[in-house]
């Protein structure tokens, strides 16, 4: 049988960013408590294969390789830093790509970063509506930071941490169940 796999997306136009390190810490979370294997899409470094594209064919391998891991996994953990009251315009050109019918299902877990907690709604407005698109399993949880939450680019706040930990720890049972069902988990 092929390993459980979950793939983190950060929608950061950055590297290495606050973002990166949020969805880091949440898949490798997930990962232990599922015995899983993480892959982490970091878009800001495939912004060079995304860019010239307006057709799945026209963009770079790497580009590619992305999106079929996406397409691909178990589980997904995405997440995009707040910009203009949205995710970043990098992280809907890359999901523009993902194929209408090829996430039906798939377990997701949003999070999200900003400068401030005022932009904490990002996730329910902007990322639960494009996942219920793709007719995902959004994850009832999901995890908001803001800057005071991290030190040198790497989540440092106790209560993210715990938010963290209560997200992963409420999702888990939710990820098992359904891919016992699906028939991914055995």
């Amino acid at each position: 049988m092929a390993q459980f796999r979950i793939v983190g997306v950060s929608g950061s136009l950055s590297s290495p960013s606050r973002t990166a390190a949020l969805v880091r810490e949440v898949s490798s979370q997930l990962a232990a408590g599922l015995d899983a294997e993480v892959e982490i899409i970091d878009l800001a470094t495939l912004a060079p294969d995304l860019a010239g594209g307006i057709r799945r064919a026209e963009l770079g391998a790497a580009a590619q390789e992305a999106l079929l891991a996406v397409e691909s996994a178990d589980v997904l953990v995405v997440g995009s830093p707040a910009y203009r009251a949205a995710y970043t315009g990098l992280f809907k050109h890359f999901f523009d790509f993902v194929g209408q019918y090829d996430l039906v299902d798939t377990p997701v877990v949003l999070t999200a970063t900003g400068g401030s907690d005022r932009h904490a709604l990002l996730v329910e407005h902007q990322l639960r509506p494009l996942f219920g698109f793709f007719q995902s399993l959004t994850l009832p949880m999901a995890v908001y930071a803001n800057e005071s939450d991290f030190v040198a680019g790497e989540v440092a706040s106790i209560e993210l941490e715990e938010r963290i930990a209560l997200t992963v720890r409420r999702s888990l049972p939710v990820i098992s169940s359904h891919l016992n069902r699906a028939g991914v988990l055995s």
